[in-house]
């Protein structure tokens, strides 16, 4: 299912997650760390992969296209719970 965030957005949601959650997201969907880091905007392709989302610039850091919200999805259950 794919989603449309502003940048901004999906910063924001990384930003309320506790320490550790990258890790703990990257075990439960076994990735690697790198890969839900580039989902969040991060850019380390060399040890993680392209994670599916796409981003124009605009207002409010642009517009940001989830492929697949699986990741984003568990971060939010992980922001609500802690």
């Amino acid at each position: 299912m794919t989603k449309t965030i502003t940048f901004n957005e999906l910063r924001r949601i990384k930003d309320q997650l506790p320490d550790g959650s990258m890790h703990r997201i990257a075990e439960k969907l076994d990735l690697n760390v790198e890969t839900v880091r580039n989902y969040f905007g991060g850019a380390n392709y060399i040890r993680g992969e392209s994670a599916g989302i796409h981003i124009e610039q605009g207002p409010d850091g642009g517009v940001v296209t989830l492929d697949d919200t699986t990741i984003l999805d568990l971060a939010m259950e992980i922001a609500e719970s802690k």
